[in-house]
């Protein structure tokens, strides 16, 4: 070796650190991804689900705190995924590390590492939050709910007004425009890479649960199981002779006999044939909550029984922690004893309805493979880490709130994908379970699609529109609102020039900034420089406004509506300032935005107790579901029924507002629990509430912990627009009121699923 020579010291990288402690080798796109971060860009993960996404933003949370001493927000798109993902990360990083948003709950909300759901982060956005002062990294999980036609624009609103210097890690299914989202979010938020991979690190195989038999639904040329490829011929007989949509529904032709149809194969048959064929643990997955619960049912009744003796007994320890406070008449009407003694048979619900500790107690025996099989509704396919080997979908269709229609490939590829986890299976199954409705050829579409594109849901409303106008002049606005996903689907040329614009915008402050200083010729240089680029940037919008527009045209039909209503009010020049009732609307979130601060303006709830504000703002965020009948039944007392008609005859005013706006109008309120609501308000006992009201607990709960949101929501507008010096006496009087409804609510088993 020459004296010039030297060996160069091997560095470890965070990666190689990272690495080091994990039990399994990173697969191509995980390591891609990792490195990307660790090179200081964003990232754009889509991926099968099951195939490891969630260590990429394991690596996001290791890199931030045990490298760069940095805080991370952690965001997920449901309660129960952020409660799950909280308690991983406290066991990895410590509780001191480690903190919880999520609307009802606040822990630790100054710790460097919090999760939360992704409404919280719009929130603080919103309210320009201290804590995203010092914030280096957002995980986005699940970002391909961006696309839900309900909450989706929440995911969009992050993208878009999150500081720039916050760098993302999006998570996302295998969607079939990924590029196109990728270069979305290139273009509105700097450096970020597309990581793509198709791969499933566990082979999913599908089958077809018959009355006779399980049959694989494709084979090879050997007709042995394979992960796709040819159709089995059996199940092809099986179409052919009986199975025909023509013939199937009872139907016949004239001058033929009846076909007869196939056996209906229970849900008890489905347990059995799982167990058989040691496919449990497996999730089945009924589009009904009652289908659920009568599924477990059935099984009790059919003494079928999943667990040893020594299983049973650990079930029966780790169950009875959840009910030991109970009274005897909770445990009634809790169903415990139906509940318990499912669970010790290895079998369980999991559902909305359910209370939020048995769901969670479910969870936990799920995952320690003690409870082998679980039916539930379609939410638990959001993300929830419950490792099964099997997955059952009862039906092909799913009731949408109108009608029955089939599921996209999109749902399919997500209720699938629980099946087989990476680290714990070799293999994972996917059953469909066979009825004579079943088409062959839609089935064989489903397990061949392997994703779906993402349609943006972006729309802006009235909580948008003002706190957007509150941080920027009402161009400025709408140039931020053509940077949307939904305006790039729509012509992405229009926000590549968007782009260009707000550069644009941001050398012209600097041109304005440098005439200022500059004296003599050269602050004239300077002034003909911001006037050229000016013209220019004026020029630029009109070419904008000149193409799609339809997002900004949106906006400016909202800014019209609230400048009418009083939100808003025009200086000199026509451009529209936020009034101090309009930043009262400012913190007030939700569908019905508008109408609650309408509300609180016009003294709507006058004469109410905190019991009837509690029952009013249940009606204000309740959401029936397609069997709730009627129009509910209201508490007792004039005082209620003239504040609740109050409301309606202000609703009707906004819905006629919003229609001569050309704006979406909104769904009447709905008093299905108000009385409900105001009997726990007053102290009545949850199994009285319960059982008067033919409602289950979990889903009692929820919407107790919405009322308890719009409360707070409330409490605080209120609070703030009297800082304001606005109507002081009468809104301090409604914060106090909604404080104590607040209080009046958040007890018993709603305060105790607070942590659920």
């Amino acid at each position: 070796m020459s004296s010039r020579e030297t060996v160069q010291p091997s560095v470890e990288t965070a990666l190689d650190a990272f690495a080091a402690k994990l039990e399994y080798p990173l697969d191509t796109f995980q390591r891609t991804a990792c490195e990307r971060l660790e090179e200081g860009r964003s990232v754009l993960v889509a991926a099968p689900t099951g195939s490891g996404k969630t260590t990429v933003a394991e690596f996001a949370v290791y890199l931030a705190r045990r490298e760069r001493d940095a805080r991370i927000f952690y965001t997920a798109p449901i309660k129960a995924l952020s409660n799950q993902k909280f308690r991983e990360l406290c066991n990895e990083y410590g509780e001191d590390e480690v903190g919880l948003l999520t609307g009802d709950v606040v822990l630790r909300g100054d710790a460097p590492i919090i999760v939360m759901t992704t409404e919280v982060l719009r929130n603080m956005i919103y309210a320009g939050s201290d804590a995203l002062d010092d914030l280096e990294c957002v995980v986005l999980d699940e970002v391909h709910y961006l696309g839900d036609r309900f909450r989706g624009a929440v995911w969009e609103e992050i993208i878009l007004h999150l500081p720039r210097q916050v760098r993302l890690v999006s998570l996302s299914a295998t969607v079939s425009n990924a590029e196109e989202f990728g270069d979305w979010m290139h273009a509105v938020r700097g450096e970020t890479d597309v990581i793509l991979s198709e791969h499933r690190p566990v082979p999913l195989y599908q089958h077809v649960l018959t009355s006779r038999a399980l049959l694989p639904l494709y084979v090879d040329r050997a007709g042995e199981l394979a992960t796709g490829g040819r159709l089995n011929p059996e199940l092809l007989e099986l179409d052919r002779r009986g199975g025909s949509r023509d013939r199937g529904r009872g139907e016949r032709s004239r001058g033929r006999p009846p076909v007869r149809r196939s056996r209906r194969i229970s849900r008890s048959d489905i347990a059995r044939a799982l167990d058989e064929t040691d496919l449990v643990p497996a999730i089945v997955f009924i589009f009904s909550r009652n289908g659920c619960d009568q599924a477990v049912r059935q099984c009790l009744t059919e003494g079928i029984t999943l667990t040893t003796r020594e299983e049973r007994d650990e079930i029966r320890r780790i169950a009875r922690t959840e009910v030991e406070g109970m009274s005897d008449e909770e445990r009634r009407v809790l169903g415990v004893r139906e509940w318990l003694a499912g669970l010790e048979r290895g079998v369980a619900a999991h559902h909305a309805g359910l209370l939020p500790a048995f769901k969670s107690v479910v969870e936990r025996l799920f995952q320690r493979r003690l409870v082998k099989l679980v039916f539930a509704t379609e939410t638990l396919a959001l993300g929830i880490n419950m490792p099964a080997r099997a997955v059952v979908i009862e039906r092909l269709d799913k009731y949408n709130g109108e009608q029955r229609v089939p599921l996209t490939s999109g749902e399919f590829t997500q209720l699938t994908g629980r099946a087989g986890r990476r680290g714990i299976d070799d293999e994972g199954h996917a059953v469909v379970v066979w009825s004579d409705d079943v088409d062959l050829e839609a089935l064989a579409h489903l397990a061949g699609a392997r994703s779906f594109p993402v349609r943006s849901s972006f729309r802006p409303t009235a909580n948008m529109t003002v706190n957007l106008l509150q941080r920027m002049d009402r161009a400025r606005v709408r140039d931020m609102l053509e940077l949307s996903f939904a305006q790039f689907q729509a012509d992405r040329a229009v926000v590549d020039q968007a782009r260009e614009l707000r550069a644009e915008q941001e050398s012209l402050a600097g041109y304005d900034a440098a005439a200022a200083r500059a004296q003599g010729s050269d602050r004239k240089r300077w002034e003909d420089r911001a006037r050229k680029l000016r013209r220019r940037i004026e020029r630029g919008r009109r070419q904008i406004a000149s193409r799609t527009g339809t997002i900004a045209r949106t906006f400016d039909r909202v800014v019209e509506q609230l400048l009418e209503l009083g939100y808003l009010e025009a200086d000199r020049s026509g451009e529209p300032n936020v009034t101090p009732w309009g930043n009262l609307l400012r913190r007030i979130y939700g569908d019905r935005d508008l109408l609650v601060a309408e509300c609180i303006r016009e003294d709507t709830w006058r004469g109410l107790d905190a019991a009837g504000l509690a029952a009013m703002c249940c009606v204000l965020s309740y959401e029936p579901r397609r069997d709730d009948e009627g129009e509910g039944r209201l508490p007792a007392g004039a005082a209620f029924a003239e504040a609740h008609d109050r409301v309606l005859d202000t609703w009707v005013r906004l819905d006629d507002l919003a229609e001569r706006s050309r704006l979406p109008r909104s769904e009447m309120p709905h008093a299905g629990l108000a009385s409900t609501m105001h009997s726990w308000s007053r102290g009545r006992p949850i199994e009285q509430v319960l059982e008067s009201a033919g409602i289950g607990a979990g889903d009692f709960v929820r919407w107790a912990k919405q009322t308890i949101d719009l409360l707070d929501q409330v409490a605080q507008a209120c609070e703030a627009a009297v800082l304001d010096g606005v109507d002081e006496d009468r809104l301090g009087d409604l914060a106090r009121l909604a404080r104590e409804a607040k209080r009046s609510v958040k007890r018993g088993i709603v305060e105790a699923s607070s942590s659920s």
